[in-house]
């Protein structure tokens, strides 16, 4: 068992979010061909009429994922163009996003736990340690984010488990 160290505990876990999301997703694409369902029905498909669409979950989680190691070790991250119409286009986020994520190595991201830097939220301006970033804000978001996107497709009747959350 490898030691808990800053990185260890933020960018195996990120990853591995956001191959399960990639999983979950295609569970939900194959239902779709399977019960000859639109694809843009569950893409544009939400929990809620003020909740973002399964597309704009699947676009939050992944914002939030890959600002992560570049916002904990002071660099501003990349902008994804939040224009994706199709899974296809969805894994390629989520492919970009494990890309950038993997980027980032122990040396990079361990000692970075009480780096201070300041998001901005809203209007608003937010401070954050690496710490209180990763834990406290990244990591809830974005599995509440996954969660609903994996909700969204529960939803619509695609038939996944709670082990198809966990498993990849």
């Amino acid at each position: 068992m490898s030691d808990l160290t800053f990185y260890n505990a933020v960018i195996p876990a990120l990853d591995h979010r956001m191959a399960n999301l990639a999983h979950i997703l295609r569970v939900g694409q194959a239902n779709a061909g399977e019960r000859k369902i639109d694809e843009a029905v569950f893409l544009n498909a939400r929990l809620a009429p003020d909740m973002a669409s399964l597309t704009g979950q699947v676009q939050l989680a992944t914002s939030l994922a890959k600002a992560c190691p570049f916002r904990v070790t002071g660099q501003t991250p990349p902008v994804y163009e939040d224009n994706e119409q199709s899974f296809d286009d969805l894994y390629a986020r989520i492919d970009k996003t494990r890309k950038d994520i993997s980027g980032f190595g122990p040396d990079d991201i361990n000692g970075r736990e009480g780096f201070e830097f300041a998001v901005k939220l809203g209007p608003n301006m937010r401070d954050f340690t690496g710490i209180t970033y990763a834990s406290g804000f990244i990591m809830p978001n974005v599995l509440f984010h996954c969660t609903t996107a994996y909700n969204i497709l529960r939803h619509n009747g695609v038939p996944l488990g709670k082990k198809d959350f966990f498993d990849t």
